[in-house]
């Protein structure tokens, strides 16, 4: 199945492209990482951490059951490609002349596949290293899988903003409203608002139950907490 392309012959339209779980599981995604990493250092914030750890990993466990059964563009035929593929959109991004892609393009599909294995190596590294599972190979797995996922995420970012350059339009806002410049043929039928708020609702439905039960002192007393989030008893 070829990847859906816009032609700069077609004529073209604002359409609906992305669906509301994905935007959903987007910047759920997007602030739970940011706000783990932010408090990866903290002693104090180790209950914030270790709960927005889960979180990704459940947000990220929803996106691949959504990537085989979800709309046009969300799922992974849709967007994923082979290397060649890859490379090709590479070459055409030197050029400044990448073509335009209704969904995801090649390299943006690898960095959001990437993310998401990357996603899954941190909890479960984070996992192991909380219950002291595996020794202290997987703590330090766990931080430098961290810092790896910063840095894809800022070359994603990075392709996000040249894209934006390069085709005239604000691909932040696409991710917001849902809506990009494409073919009529290209939308997809339903925004599925509903699982969106099934999605957010289970969300913020840990986080209370996480909150509601957390000991009295969420930091763990007598122990210091490492840029990898887990707890190290002092000696």
């Amino acid at each position: 199945m070829k990847p859906s392309t816009t032609s700069s012959t077609a004529p073209t339209v604002q359409v609906l492209i992305w669906d509301a779980p994905v935007r959903v599981f987007h910047w759920l995604l997007v602030l739970c990482f940011a706000g783990a990493w932010v408090s990866a250092e903290s002693e104090r914030w180790r209950l914030l951490h270790v709960t927005l750890g889960y979180t990704m990993a459940g947000l990220v466990a929803f996106r691949l059951v959504w990537g085989l059964v979800g709309t046009r563009h969300a799922r992974f035929t849709d967007f994923v490609r082979g290397p060649r593929a890859v490379l090709q959109h590479l070459r055409a991004m030197a050029r400044l002349e990448p073509e335009a892609s209704a969904g995801h393009n090649p390299v943006g599909a690898l960095a959001i596949v990437a993310l998401l294995a990357l996603t899954l190596v941190i909890a479960v590294t984070g996992w192991a290293a909380i219950n002291e599972v595996g020794g202290e190979w997987l703590a330090q797995l766990h931080d430098g899988t961290a810092s790896l996922m910063m840095a894809v995420a800022g070359v994603h970012v990075a392709g996000v903003l040249l894209g934006i350059w390069l085709q005239h339009e604000n691909l932040v806002r696409s991710m917001i409203t849902g809506r990009k410049r494409a073919a009529p043929g290209e939308a997809i039928r339903r925004p599925w608002r509903g699982l969106a708020a099934l999605l957010l609702a289970a969300v913020l439905g840990y986080w209370a139950l996480e909150w509601t039960h957390a000991p009295p002192a969420a930091a763990a007393v007598g122990a210091d907490a490492g840029h990898d989030g887990t707890v190290k008893p002092r000696d």
